[in-house]
């Protein structure tokens, strides 16, 4: 989707501030345990898993020790045909190569379907979780997103829940191949030499020394890697979508120099984390070679005094090598669980997240809206320790048409959003129709308003679709009908493709103003019984702008309307002018009224009405 005319898509509201990057994660065991529980429904098939992954592994054991028994009867038959006294049995020798053969067979098989098995799981598992923020997202208070940027919303839906993704179908059945093996290997060891067994085993602990001391610090900068890609993908989702802003008023320095900053962050997390990661192989290598040597020497005392057999030192070294490895990979797995647990976390603190109070269970439902609106003793303020709108009280007839001026800041935006709940009041009611506000769903409440805003808003469609977005279920017919009374057709008739051309960032040849009289045919196609104008004449020239205020006053005829201005004199004909101030309305009545009165009003228009005049005489 995208946002046109407003600048940038704004992550920030009035009380915005990035998110912190915390150095550690809160809770390894408790994100894990909700991962897991998350995973509850898959339990028959991770069972599953578990059973093929662990037969598959089992015969991957297996095979070492029978192929010992080959190497064997080979090195016995090549020495007494050596001597003279017997030849080397092929026949025996290609019945246990078989026998390994199929073994292997089957353990390839086994491991293909714990594997499909498991990516079926880990993608569903993703689907879920991206399901879930999207439906969260829907439910999330207006105020989560004033203090969050979009970006990090996003890096939630995609990177954090790959991460999870990709550790769930590629780690998890490494931990039980590798758990398996290392038990089944070990097993296998003491059956060959429980001797050279304790020695191989010796280097264990010191492996697990190592192992402890990398993961205890590689920890903290997997969360910090995770936290500050965040930060990087909000800035630079930020900075591509006010590009047009950014240039006009030179802010490329700046751009790159804070995301250099950011960039710088996350860099450093993200080397110490790789590095440390990094480090875990090498060691475990150098460690594993250690046990070679000695069960190399071992082994050669061992054969020359003839207590054990050529063919299990062949299995014994084998079995080494797979005893030491999954051990490897679970050093590099306890890695990647540790990056998996920073995503899960900032995944499930998102989905946990407080949501919008839920609605009543025995709604009002109205068939017939008057368009009644009553503000009583309203009190609001987006930090309880900061109230903005105070003690705000009026009403508005249905049909009327209700003005809202005052300066930048008063709230004038702010009773709007209030009217369509996007944020609770601290205390007072709002009145539709004699019932409060709170005792409709939002569905319901809001499908009585049509909105058009001051900042326009257009996705990725044709021309058609985002007038019908007012209403989905309108016919062509009644969309070209919206969109001649909103003076829209003569320019869509001069596209190229017309009706269908798609609005995108590509788009040169549609200007803001053009743009603003789309959203207005949006609105008239909704034909909705309250109207919300948050100035929405603005972004057009003054021709266009007495066309657009004509069908404007068609449309509001008969309708509650409220309208935000700036420009006093597009609202000289309101039947009622709410003048706010400091979040108390300090003067109503019309205009007429309010300029014989000679108070705040009368000052704000004439202010206006003079800045008019001197920019006539400039020209």
């Amino acid at each position: 989707m995208m946002q046109r005319g407003g600048g940038p898509m704004r992550g920030r509201g009035p009380m915005g501030a990035a998110m912190s990057t915390r150095e550690k994660a809160t809770d390894f065991r408790g994100t894990m345990g909700k991962l897991f529980r998350y995973m509850g429904r898959y339990k028959g098939l991770v069972i599953l898993v578990f059973i093929f992954a662990a037969a598959s592994t089992t015969a991957n054991i297996i095979g070492p020790k029978i192929l010992g028994n080959a190497t064997t009867s080979l090195f016995e038959g090549v020495i007494a045909k050596i001597s003279g006294t017997g030849e080397i049995d092929f026949v025996y020798i290609g019945g246990i190569l078989l026998e390994v053969l199929i073994i292997y067979a089957v353990s390839a098989v086994f491991g293909f379907i714990q594997g499909w098995i498991m990516a079926n799981i880990s993608t569903n598992i993703a689907y879920r979780f991206r399901r879930d923020i999207a439906e969260k997202i829907n439910r999330l208070p207006l105020k989560y997103f004033d203090k969050t940027t979009y970006g990090e919303v996003l890096s939630r839906i995609t990177n954090d829940v790959d991460t999870i993704n990709q550790s769930l179908s590629q780690s998890l059945t490494q931990i039980i191949t590798s758990v398996v093996t290392v038990v089944g290997v070990l097993i296998m060891m003491f059956t060959i030499s429980w001797v050279m067994t304790l020695v191989a085993l010796a280097m264990l602990p010191l492996s697990l020394i190592f192992m402890g001391v990398i993961i205890g610090r590689s920890q903290k900068y997997f969360k910090q890697q995770q936290d500050n890609l965040g930060h990087v993908n909000g800035h630079v989702e930020e900075m591509y979508g006010g590009h047009v802003v950014i240039k006009a008023f030179s802010g490329e320095e700046k751009s790159v120099r804070k995301f250099n900053q950011l960039n710088d962050s996350w860099y450093t997390g993200s080397w110490k984390a790789n590095f440390f990661s990094g480090l875990m192989i090498p060691i475990m290598f150098f460690i594993s070679n250690l046990g070679y040597v000695g069960v190399a020497i071992l082994g050669s005392w061992l054969a020359i005094q003839n207590t054990i057999t050529v063919g299990d030192i062949q299995a014994f070294i084998q079995y080494i090598r797979s005893f030491t490895q999954p051990l490897s990979q679970i050093a590099n797995i306890s890695n990647v669980l540790q990056q998996t647990a920073a995503a899960a976390e900032r995944v499930f603190n998102f989905l946990e997240e407080e949501e919008e109070t839920p609605d009543v269970s025995e709604p009002v439902r109205l068939d017939q809206i008057k368009g009644l609106v009553e503000f009583q003793n309203v009190q609001f303020g987006y930090n309880p320790d900061k109230i903005i709108i105070k003690n705000f009280s009026a009403v508005a007839h249905p049909g009327q048409k209700v003005a809202i001026v005052g300066p930048t800041g008063a709230g004038k935006t702010t009773l709007v959003k209030l009217l369509m709940r996007f944020y609770e009041l601290k205390s007072g009611a709002i009145l539709v129709d004699g019932h409060d506000t709170r005792k409709f769903t939002r569905e319901s409440l809001r499908s009585m308003f049509g909105m058009v805003l001051q900042d326009t808003w257009l996705y990725n469609a044709s021309i058609m679709e985002n007038i019908r977005y007012g209403n989905q279920n309108a016919t062509d017919d009644e969309v070209l009908t919206a969109a001649r009374i909103a003076h829209v057709d003569p320019f869509v008739k001069t596209l190229p493709e017309g009706y269908n051309m798609v609005i995108n960032e590509e788009v040169t040849n549609v200007s803001q103003g053009q743009m603003q009289l789309l959203t207005i045919a949006r609105a008239i196609l909704a034909n909705p019984p309250i109207l919300i104008l948050d100035e929405a004449t603005s972004s057009v020239d003054t021709h266009t702008e007495i066309l657009i205020q004509e069908a404007m006053d068609a449309l509001m005829k008969n309708r509650t309307s409220f309208v935000i201005a700036h420009r006093l004199s597009t609202i000289r004909n309101a039947d009622l002018i709410l003048v706010v101030r400091d979040g108390d309305i300090v003067e109503q009545g019309t205009h007429n009224e309010l300029l014989a009165r000679g108070d705040y009003y009368a000052e704000l228009y004439n202010s206006q009405f003079q800045e008019k005049m001197n920019n006539n005489e400039s020209i």
